[in-house]
């Protein structure tokens, strides 16, 4: 059984749609995934509230990025490790960071979403896609 709004074979990168830091994350996620492989949802969306049930998650704060990948989530530096294969080079090459242990690369993936809206900001509500994201976010097909 596939996961809410879920084909198979689909990728979804869950956000925080509110968050610049992963506003950035998402815009260079587009522009260096040419071929489409990965979607977005924000964890704000009906989708991606459907997505953290789901899978168990909390819905009212989740401070990680999430990846979805044959109906599997994995969270932190697994989830930015894994979404980078499906961009366009030289990002494939960040998963020869998985030498690094997972505790350690976590650590400093959890300072940084930890403290992301005192460094980056926050916007008021979540950012619309923009006409040209066009078929790149759940549900807006």
């Amino acid at each position: 059984m596939n996961p809410p709004f879920l084909q198979p074979g689909d990728r979804v990168v869950l956000f925080d749609g509110v968050c610049k830091l992963c506003n950035s994350t998402v815009r260079f996620i587009i522009r260096h995934d040419p071929h489409k492989h990965l979607k977005l949802a924000s964890v704000q969306s009906p989708e991606g509230q459907a997505l953290l049930e789901w899978f168990g998650l909390p819905t009212e704060h989740f401070n990680t990025m999430g990846f979805i990948e044959n109906n599997r989530l994995s969270v932190r530096s697994e989830a930015m490790l894994g979404l980078a294969q499906y961009l366009d080079q030289p990002w494939p090459w960040l998963r020869v960071l998985r030498v690094v242990p997972r505790a350690i690369r976590d650590w400093g993936y959890n300072r940084v979403a930890l403290n992301r809206y005192r460094l980056f900001g926050r916007y008021e509500t979540c950012v619309l896609p923009d006409a040209d994201h066009e078929g790149r976010f759940l549900g807006g097909d």
